[in-house]
């Protein structure tokens, strides 16, 4: 394997102003995915794509080289991981480093571990377009979600007659916290129009992701209980 270890971390954040960089139990947040990668990876091998000057000195504080930093136009609420991927990637290349799976990290998941990213590696095989973490829903839309129609009515977003939420098929959604992408597959489509996905299963704790200060707070609250 080629690996190239991918952190976007834009400085544009409304949910928890300054979050990547805001300390969390005692250090900036962007640092637990910076340690979790560095056990598994060489520095060589990780970039941090960031928009943001302050981003870039605190995460060269850690002591990782952030090579480039990432145009504006890419740094917007409606930039998606896609472009951001191949920007990355079109920079290495254009190094003379042409790598054959990226792993996107996402600094919002700090609870992922170096084990983590080993566990999922392991389900990783080049027939794959991507591995991606997981964790069981609990809205299940057999059951719990529901969706208005022409009528105004509510109606289950799948049908079924399942009598409790015990009967329905489990239902995964993606946590965010790991991403094992195929740079063949990267090339040819976007990640939500890939086939070919295997899931990696964490559990509910290590896939919290931050987007709101509540998140913030569970985190604090969680890491508070570790130590």
């Amino acid at each position: 394997m080629k690996p190239l270890v991918v952190i976007p971390a834009r400085g544009g954040s409304k949910g928890v102003p300054h979050k990547n960089i805001k300390e969390l139990n005692g250090k900036p947040m962007i640092q637990y995915t910076i340690e979790a990668a560095r056990e598994v990876f060489k520095d060589e091998h990780i970039c941090v794509s960031t928009d943001d000057f302050k981003i870039k000195e605190v995460v060269e504080n850690i002591g990782l080289k952030v090579p480039f930093m990432r145009p504006a136009e890419l740094a917007t609420d409606t930039a998606g991981s896609y472009d951001v991927l191949l920007h990355t990637l079109s920079y290495y290349n254009n190094k003379g480093y042409e790598p054959d799976t990226i792993i996107m990290l996402q600094p919002t998941s700090p609870f992922r571990t170096a084990a983590h990213i080993k566990e999922a590696l392991e389900l990783y095989t080049t027939d794959l377009d991507m591995v991606v973490s997981v964790k069981e829903t609990s809205s299940n839309p057999y059951f719990l979600l529901f969706e208005e129609n022409k009528d105004g009515f509510l109606n289950k977003s799948k049908e079924s007659d399942f009598v409790t939420r015990q009967e329905c098929p489990k239902v995964w959604e993606y946590n965010g916290a790991i991403y094992i992408v195929n740079v063949e597959s990267l090339k040819k489509s976007p990640l939500n129009k890939f086939k070919k996905v295997k899931k990696y299963v964490m559990d509910e704790m290590s896939s919290h992701d931050i987007d709101s200060m509540l998140d913030w707070r569970i985190a604090e609250n969680y890491n508070d209980k570790k130590d």
